[in-house]
């Protein structure tokens, strides 16, 4: 199955992970409509807040390669390297998500495959600024 492959891919993205002040390692794999994987991993800083999530890592550098058509997204997240349990996206990468993809859009975690709506029932979207 394709979303297992996506998967792996996503834990190979979190080996990556520059995490040296939480420890958790999170990877995204993003399989983009014409077939390409963009991998990312989450990119911590001192400042906090400028922490940035595998998700996003992974979205924006398909967007910056002139891509915004995406089939599904995978994400695995661990402390401890066991990637069994689900790492579920944050609310950011919910909302970057919903500004490229619809609520069936398939977000892949260790447990199974979700929907975007299912994390993000009501996304702030593109006919909000009407």
């Amino acid at each position: 199955m394709i979303y297992g492959g996506l998967f792996n891919s996503a834990v190979k993205a979190a080996e990556k992970a520059y995490c040296g002040y939480s420890g958790f390692h999170v990877g995204a794999a993003l399989l983009t409509a014409d077939g390409r994987i963009f991998m990312g991993c989450n990119i911590e800083n001192a400042s906090y807040s400028l922490t940035v999530c595998a998700e996003r890592t992974a979205i924006f550098k398909a967007v910056s390669e002139g891509i915004t058509r995406f089939s599904a997204i995978a994400v695995a997240g661990s402390a401890d390297g066991d990637f069994s349990r689900p790492c579920v996206p944050c609310g950011a990468c919910l909302q970057v998500l919903s500004e490229f993809c619809s609520g069936g859009f398939p977000i892949i975690l260790a447990d199974g495959a979700h929907r975007l709506s299912d994390f993000m029932p009501a996304a702030f979207g593109k006919e909000n600024l009407k």
